[in-house]
């Protein structure tokens, strides 16, 4: 199966990814390109380090559809069948899942729908909650929603901060990540 992976910054999911493919870990499957929507993106040079194609395709104040159009673009030319988005900090236009139907999935540090949106993990810890977590999940229009794929709960400990408890989640997200396209590369 052809992976595409999005990112928008450090990429340690994607590193986590392109990892696990490259072990055979995740098998039967290799990422065909990672893309950026910022060419500043740390992740980009890890990708380069690995072997991967990148494609930077900034927005330049372009709308929506016309930069999701071009992303698009480059992943059909790619024959990418599952996208995946690790860290990609943009909404997807109905067009863009409409061009990978339910074929695209997401990386989220928080028990969905719990803690939506930006800083869940502070959203989380400000709540006071006991148990977190974080979960993979189907990509629709809307944010952080779609059929969940499988998720994973993190407990936050009596002296935990916001910044240990992302950590934290941020290390389950890895494996559960690499469970969920496991899951999907076998037909699951």
């Amino acid at each position: 199966m052809k992976i595409g992976i999005l990112i928008s910054g450090r990429g340690s999911n994607m590193v986590a990814l392109v990892d696990a493919v490259a072990s055979g870990e995740i098998p039967s499957s290799e990422v065909a390109v990672v893309i950026s929507d910022n060419a500043d993106a740390a992740g980009l040079e890890k990708a380069t380090q690995r072997g991967v194609e990148t494609v930077v395709v900034e927005r330049n104040g372009r709308k929506r559809a016309d930069h999701d159009a071009e992303i698009i673009e480059e992943l059909k030319k790619r024959g990418v069948e599952l996208v995946c988005l690790a860290g990609y900090m943009r909404l997807l236009s109905q067009p863009f899942v409409q061009a990978f139907p339910n074929k695209i999935v997401n990386i989220h540090p928080s028990l969905l729908p719990a803690f939506p949106g930006l800083d869940a993990q502070k959203q989380a810890f400000d709540a006071g909650v006991a148990i977190t977590g974080c979960t993979v999940h189907y990509v629709d229009e809307l944010l952080d929603h779609g059929p969940v794929i499988l998720q994973r709960k993190v407990p936050r400990l009596p002296d935990d901060t916001v910044e240990t408890l992302s950590a934290r989640i941020l290390e389950e997200e890895h494996s559960l990540y690499i469970d969920a396209v496991k899951l999907l590369v076998s037909g699951g």
